[in-house]
């Protein structure tokens, strides 16, 4: 067999032999419909993709791009669904109980507020609206005072607490009996349970000879209720709406209007009508107003970590640059050769590109596992962490909600794939670039 001759210049047979013996002898032209390669190129970038041992650091570089990327799209999947998850349970559970906008009459008391009710339902947009009494008043049991939430609700709204009750039996909650549903973080607070006849006190009182007495009325706990959220289960005290009247003395009317609708998001425009009626009567307040500062910090923050953990996939990018850039100067030779073998400009850029890619692709893969796995294991997880540290990581008082919760998003994980899979294409182009540009007789003319 005679050897290769570039510019009179033998090329020996060791230096050709460094190619993979089978790709030297796959046609160039037969392409796999699926990857869009031809089999010579396809075993090439295979080859490329598992260093030999003489190119350790490479595979170092490589292996160290992959866990980049892996990690990345892991951190992103996770902290974007707990983000959403927090929203979304967020919003739930306020809105369960608050509704998604609230109509309140100008000095707590709304005159013929019937007729409004029936308005507010007949709204388009409107799929629910119910009459609610909520006021700040004082409860106390056994020595122990606290601020807590009076809410009147009807029985149907009461009903709807079922699935929130931990211990007790809502159904003995009925009007004229005194009885009421708490919250767990309340009971713990003043030490009260199930059954336990609590004290709870209106201030404004009736007017004696002797001045204002304060109104002190006895309720029977038949029911603990947990929300999820820390600030409602630590104050809310629910009875019927004829109870609450009762207890503040303000005969049959209500202080305001719970309205639920059939979008959130569009809350402001379906309520507009109602507010130009009761312009002068009412204020109507939505949801995103009623808790705009938490929303806000919340949306806030999910941008600025998107950003913040987005850097780390240009980090990964950066890291499969310079991989492919160290293999394509360690296989300058061979990449000579194989333009002398008949290789084309456009199969070595498709050769280069498939293998940083790939890369990438793996990393993005395994981060999608590793994310959810963090997720579907998030509540163990950070138990386990605070009972190895000490340390409360989710503290009920300041996170609001009781647990960590998560809400994945579809179009959310496609745009982080996405994105974790343009940022590798992007950074093989230049490398791939200066393969296929590869001049063989500068390369070969002292060989």
């Amino acid at each position: 067999m005679m050897p290769v001759r570039w510019m009179d210049r033998p090329i020996s047979l060791q230096r050709q032999e460094s190619l993979p013996k089978r790709a030297a002898s796959l046609p160039l032209s037969r392409v796999d419909p699926v990857l869009l390669l031809s089999n010579f190129e396809w075993t090439i970038a295979k080859r490329y993709l598992l260093p030999g041992r003489s190119e350790a650091f490479i595979a170092l570089v490589a292996g160290i791009s992959v866990v980049v990327v892996m990690l990345s799209v892991a951190m992103l999947v996770t902290v974007m669904s707990v983000m959403n998850g927090f929203r979304g349970e967020l919003l739930d559970r306020i809105v369960g109980l608050n509704g998604h906008a609230i109509v309140q009459a100008y000095g707590g008391r709304l005159d013929n507020w019937e007729a409004v009710l029936e308005d507010i339902r007949e709204t388009p947009g409107v799929t629910d609206a119910s009459p609610l009494i909520d006021q700040p008043l004082m409860v106390s049991y056994n020595g122990r005072v606290e601020g807590i939430v009076m809410r009147g609700n009807t029985a149907e709204d009461i009903a709807e607490l079922d699935d929130k009750i931990i211990a007790g039996d809502l159904g003995r909650v009925s009007p004229g009996d005194n009885t009421v549903v708490i919250g767990a973080r309340l009971a713990e607070a003043i030490g009260a349970n199930v059954g336990t006849m609590i004290t709870i006190v209106n201030p404004q009182g009736r007017t004696t000879p002797f001045g204002t007495v304060p109104r002190q009325i006895s309720y029977e706990v038949v029911a603990l209720m947990e929300t999820g959220i820390y600030e409602f289960d630590q104050a809310f005290v629910i009875m019927p709406i004829p109870d609450a009247q009762r207890l503040l003395l303000t005969g049959d009317k209500i202080g305001m209007i719970e309205v639920q609708t059939e979008d959130p998001d569009r809350v402001e425009a379906i309520m507009a009508p109602v507010e130009a009626k009761l312009q002068g009567r009412a204020v109507v307040t939505s949801w995103k107003t009623m808790n705009a500062s938490i929303f806000e910090a919340l949306e806030v923050e999910r941008v600025a970590m998107f950003f913040a953990l987005s850097i780390i996939v240009v980090v990964a990018a950066f890291n499969i640059l310079s991989s492919l850039v160290m293999l394509v100067r360690a296989k300058t030779r061979d990449i000579a050769i194989m333009r002398t073998m008949g290789a084309t400009r456009r199969s070595l850029l498709k050769i280069f590109v498939t293998t940083g890619f790939t890369v990438g692709a793996i990393g993005a893969g395994a981060g999608l596992i590793l994310g959810f796995l963090l997720l579907y294991f998030r509540q163990p997880i950070v138990e386990g962490i605070q009972w190895a540290t000490g340390a409360q990581l989710w503290n009920p008082e300041v996170r609001i909600l009781t647990e960590l919760p998560a809400r994945i998003d579809p179009w959310e994980i496609v745009g982080i794939v996405a994105l974790a899979l343009g940022l590798s294409l992007l950074a093989t182009l230049y490398p791939a670039l200066k393969a296929s540009k590869t001049d063989p007789v500068q390369v070969l003319r002292y060989e």
